[in-house]
C-alpha cells in the first residue's frame, strides 16, 4: 500500500463529501466513510471521513487484488454487507482487512452514465455491525448522487485541460506546464500541439514543468517520453522541471528519461539560468 496524495481533480466531491459523509456516518453509526476510484491495478481513496482514528486516509492506494472494494464490485448485487470482515470468508485473508482491524463493513458500487462501475462508496467500523436492507438502499441512494458529482467533475476537469498550456518566455524559449491526468485523448492533443508549436515558432529550448502531473495506477504517462524524444529529433532541447517523488518512483518512465539524457532541474528559474537567463530585481 502507498499513502499518496489524492488527485485534486474532484472539487465538487470535495465540497459535498463532508456534509454527505457526516450524514452517512451518523445515519449508519459508523466511524468511517470513503469513496474509492477503480484503476487498472489499484483502488485509490478520493475522499474520506474518519470520526475517530484515521482508518482510511485520502489518497490511500491498495492493489486491486488485495482490496475489499474488489469484493464489493464482484459481489452479488455489487454490494458487500459484512458484520465482521475479519471473520467473513470472502475478506478475512485480505491484508487490508487485517491491517485496519476492520469489522463492520458496508460497500456499494459507483457507476457512470453508461452503467460501468468506476468505484465504490463504503463505510466501516472497528466494531461489529449488522446493516439492514434499508441501510443498503440508503447507501446506494447516496452512491447515485456521488457518482453524478464525480463524473461531472472528471468531465469538466478534462475539458478545462484540453487546451495545451504553452507559455512563451522569449524568442526560442517556451514553457509547457503539464497538469492533471494525461489520458489517451489529452496525449494525442498534447503531442500534436507541442510539436506544431515548436516547429512554427522556431523553438530552441522547451521547458516542461511536471509538478502538477497526476500519476494514476502507478503508471508514468509515456507520452511525455515520446514528446521529449520527438523534440530532440527536431533539434529542440527539452528541459524537465518539477519532477515529484510520485513521478520519480515510476521506474519505466524514469529509465526512459535517463536513456534520453534529458536535462532535469528543480524549477523553472533554474531552467532559465541553465539556458542563460537570470532574474534581476527592479
Amino acid at each position: 500500500m502507498d499513502n499518496l496524495k489524492a488527485p485534486e481533480t474532484f472539487q465538487s466531491l470535495k465540497k459535498a463529501s463532508e456534509k454527505i459523509f457526516e450524514l452517512i456516518t451518523t445515519h449508519l453509526n459508523v466511524q468511517t466513510a470513503y469513496v474509492a476510484k477503480r484503476g487498472d491495478t489499484a483502488m485509490t481513496v478520493l475522499s474520506s471521513i474518519n470520526n475517530k482514528e484515521e482508518l482510511v486516509p485520502e489518497g490511500l492506494e491498495v492493489t486491486y487484488s488485495g482490496a475489499v472494494c474488489r469484493v464489493v464490485i464482484s459481489g452479488e448485487g455489487n454490494t458487500l454487507n459484512s458484520s465482521n470482515l475479519e471473520k467473513d470468508e470472502l475478506t478475512r485473508e485480505l491484508e487490508i482487512a487485517k491491517d485496519l482491524k476492520m469489522k463492520g463493513f458496508l460497500g456499494v458500487t459507483l457507476r457512470d452514465q453508461k452503467g460501468e462501475v468506476f468505484g465504490t462508496l463504503c463505510v466501516l467500523d472497528q466494531e461489529e455491525k449488522n446493516f439492514s436492507e434499508e441501510d443498503v438502499q440508503f447507501l446506494q441512494s447516496i452512491a447515485n448522487v456521488l457518482s453524478y458529482l464525480i463524473e461531472l467533475d472528471h468531465t469538466q476537469f478534462n475539458m478545462s485541460l484540453l487546451n495545451v498550456p504553452i507559455l512563451p518566455i522569449t524568442k526560442g524559449v517556451s514553457v509547457l506546464t503539464l497538469q492533471g491526468i494525461v489520458d489517451e485523448k489529452r496525449a494525442d492533443k498534447l503531442t500534436a500541439e507541442v510539436l506544431r508549436y515548436a516547429s512554427q515558432n522556431d523553438i530552441d529550448f522547451f521547458v516542461i514543468e511536471l509538478s502538477g502531473l497526476v500519476i494514476i495506477d502507478n503508471e508514468f504517462p509515456y507520452v511525455v517520453v515520446e514528446i521529449l524524444q520527438a523534440l530532440k529529433v527536431m533539434g529542440v532541447e527539452p528541459i524537465l522541471t518539477g519532477v515529484t517523488p510520485a513521478i520519480a518512483m515510476q521506474e519505466a518512465g524514469t529509465v526512459a528519461l535517463r536513456n534520453l539524457g534529458i536535462k532535469t532541474v528543480s524549477n523553472i528559474e533554474e531552467a532559465l539560468e541553465y539556458i542563460g537567463f537570470s532574474l534581476i530585481e527592479s
